[in-house]
């Protein structure tokens, strides 16, 4: 079992301090889709999965360009949705 099978959520504060900027820059990277979107944790909560913030660090560390950065954005919400609908698919089998 892996991370992706027991995701780890962080909440915005916490993903704010890990990522070393300001709340303003942080809505400003999430409207230019260079940080993954939040997930629902209810009606007025949303978290971060951690994994993904993991990735887009790592990707900054290497020195990706905004656009690679956006394009592997991209690349994890569509893994998101598939995983989710892989599980979803098993547990109604």
């Amino acid at each position: 079992m892996n991370y992706i099978d027991h995701p780890t959520i962080n909440r915005k504060p916490e993903v704010i301090k890990r990522l070393g900027i300001s709340r303003s820059t942080f809505h400003t990277r999430l409207n230019e889709q260079l940080l993954p979107p939040p997930i629902s944790l209810g009606d007025r909560a949303v978290g971060f999965l951690q994994h993904e913030i993991d990735a887009v660090i790592t990707a900054m560390a290497a020195g990706q360009s905004k656009t690679e950065i956006k394009a592997l954005v991209a690349e994890l919400v569509k893994r998101r949705k598939s995983s989710a609908n892989a599980l979803l698919s098993q547990l109604a089998a």
